[in-house]
């Protein structure tokens, strides 16, 4: 959860607020298949409450007053990973910086798998 301070109030946004913000902006990305699950609590939640959880294979944190995004991927085979990874950088960021007017320090994409169609 990332919190927002401001004169007015507080303000927090969970990271299933983020996994959608996320998640709609990278189903607009050429070459995308999927989400993947970040680790072991995703495979975790994935296994009890089925494939469509919200935040599957996003993990964002606060460092010094910007955020760092971790997502994980499936792409499709034959495409041009780095192209895609590029795509989704500045898709992510944009939709971020965008909405929620935080700063994007860095965004880490993983690509688990590749999937044929």
């Amino acid at each position: 959860m990332i919190k927002i301070y401001k004169p007015m109030g507080k303000i927090c946004l969970t990271n299933d607020y983020f996994a959608s913000l996320v998640g709609t902006a990278i189903q607009s990305c050429y070459g995308v298949a999927g989400m993947s699950t970040a680790g072991a609590a995703d495979s975790v939640k994935t296994f009890l409450f089925g494939s469509d959880i919200p935040d599957k294979g996003v993990v964002v944190r606060e460092e010094d007053g910007q955020l760092v995004i971790d997502l994980h991927i499936m792409v499709v085979y034959g495409v041009n990973i780095p192209a895609i990874v590029e795509n989704i950088k500045e898709r992510v960021s944009y939709a971020v910086e965008n909405y929620t007017g935080l700063k994007v320090k860095s965004i880490n994409v993983s690509v688990d798998d590749i999937i044929t169609e």
